[in-house]
């Protein structure tokens, strides 16, 4: 059985090709058994929770994306927390640092929300799951800071930064997630990061509706379906069998995320 720990599926990306629901089908006919639908902001996370209602197989986490900051008012936190209750809530997430865009939120805007964040995990007793993207020292610093709120775990999802700084977040007990990218014949910092990182650490995701897998490189959307090719990508860089690789992610990912059945 495969696992997409990171997906979006609360979008209308999917109406052109039979709408969520027929995603869903098209994943479990592939063999994955378990999705796990993120939250960028209080209505995505909300719409989430609707899904996992709906869909055994479906799962979510809840919380804040810090591009989306600009959309968070007074009480979002309160919400999120109520979200988080949830039997099929599985994680914090998902959260982080996003300086990509020169009109993204503020550093400290996102940082404080960061924070708040990760207060309400390990109050819940709930991995968190973190969004970095070029804010890799930032990132780090405040997870080393704040580690004492790190004691339910936590995933770095879709990891893109160098072996070296794996190497840091491991020592926080972080897990990794890899997506299509991995499979990118030009991804040679992420390649080299999922050879260093130890097995029982990796979990598979797809970030859909984006970065489609090679061979499916370039197609729009993406779903969870296609998180077979990215395991099969990642069992070649372990020099591991397929079958070996999707039986450890399913035991890593059970045993992060407490709620998943």
């Amino acid at each position: 059985m495969y696992i997409d720990v990171h997906c979006h599926l609360t979008g209308d990306e999917y109406a052109e090709v039979g709408g969520v629901g027929a995603v869903i089908t098209r994943a479990q006919a592939a063999g994955v058994s378990r999705i796990i639908c993120s939250g960028f902001d209080l209505n995505s996370s909300k719409q989430a929770a609707a899904l996992a209602d709906e869909y055994e197989s479906v799962y979510f986490c809840a919380g804040f994306h810090p591009s989306e900051l600009d959309k968070y008012k007074d009480g979002d936190l309160d919400g999120l927390r109520k979200l988080c209750l949830h039997e099929k809530c599985v994680a914090v997430g998902e959260i982080g640092l996003d300086y990509h865009y020169e009109n993204n939120p503020p550093k400290e805007t996102q940082k404080t929300l960061f924070v708040q964040q990760l207060q309400i995990a390990h109050e819940l007793q709930l991995p968190v799951v973190l969004h970095s993207r070029d804010a890799a020292q930032d990132t780090i610093e405040l997870l080393e800071t704040h580690a004492h709120l790190l004691t339910s775990g936590g995933l770095m999802h879709c990891y893109s930064y160098s072996p070296e700084m794996a190497d840091r977040f491991l020592k926080l007990g972080l897990c990794f997630s890899f997506g299509g990218t991995s499979t990118f014949k030009n991804a040679k910092k992420v390649q080299e990061s999922v050879r260093q990182i130890p097995a029982t650490r990796i979990l598979s995701e797809t970030d859909c509706p984006y970065l489609s897998p090679e061979p499916f490189r370039g197609c729009f959307p993406n779903e969870p379906a296609r998180v077979v090719a990215v395991v099969k990508k990642l069992a070649e860089l372990k020099t591991a069998t397929e079958e070996e690789l999707k039986t450890q992610i399913l035991e890593n990912a059970k045993a992060l995320f407490s709620k998943l059945h």
